[in-house]
């Protein structure tokens, strides 16, 4: 999870660290009754039915090394995930499925990394490479939902339950990481899923889990160009 990414792409993996280091709580509410555990209890309990979960839609935007960051992706268990992701406007679309990372960026990405003339030859292509290894590889992590829920319900510094609020209309209890900043909202009523990651300062972002257990597909996209075979890798 903490190998790093090649420019621009690098500030992504920050993300779901920042948020591994932002999110360590849990949460919960008299709704489901959550709310009468210790915070630790939440954040186990999280952690557990998060695992358990066959899908879930993650998305949002937050500044990380100064650069601002958004992302939108379909992640399934044990299987790989789908979506887009950006930096400083720079926007690509990733695809994780079976252990092959797949990269479709836009004209302005590939004119960044590969300069004006490769970008002709790439627009509208994808690159192909192994997950777990080469240039892709940490993107890999993105997608992979258990990866990202264990940063994100992973370690954490002391812990100050909130009172029941409201997130997209939904109820949640809100958990405050007071060593770092951060607070994770957890459903108040229904299964208690992590439903919001927020944090406010220097690196101020907020990511949002939802359309968890929700149908999700993920295919290996046509038109590509295995990287391995380029590079020799």
């Amino acid at each position: 999870m903490r190998a790093r990414l090649p420019s621009p792409a690098a500030p992504l993996l920050g993300l779901v660290l920042l948020a591994a280091a932002i999110a360590g709580c849990g949460s919960s509410s008299d709704g489901n009754g959550i709310a009468k555990k210790t915070p630790a209890q939440i954040i186990e309990g999280a952690k557990i039915l998060a695992d358990q979960a066959t899908s879930v839609h993650v998305s949002g935007s937050l500044v990380s090394g100064g650069s601002p960051i958004t992302l939108d992706m379909y992640l399934l268990a044990n299987k790989g995930g789908r979506g887009q992701l950006s930096e400083n406007g720079l926007s690509f679309e990733l695809i994780q499925i079976h252990g092959t990372v797949f990269i479709k960026g836009s004209p302005a990405f590939y004119r960044h990394v590969a300069g004006a003339t490769a970008a002709q030859l790439l627009q509208g292509r994808w690159l192909k490479a192994p997950a777990n290894t080469g240039n892709l590889a940490s993107l890999g992590s993105l997608t992979n939902l258990r990866q990202l829920l264990d940063a994100t319900l992973g370690a954490h510094g002391p812990l100050v339950k909130g009172a029941i609020t409201t997130v997209d209309g939904r109820e949640v209890l809100a958990v405050t990481d007071t060593s770092q900043g951060g607070t994770l909202y957890v459903a108040a009523t229904g299964p208690p899923y992590p439903i919001q990651v927020t944090k406010s300062g220097a690196g101020a972002g907020r990511i949002v889990f939802d359309h968890w257990d929700g149908a999700v597909s993920v295919t290996a996209p046509a038109n590509v160009i295995d990287i391995t075979q380029l590079t020799g890798h």
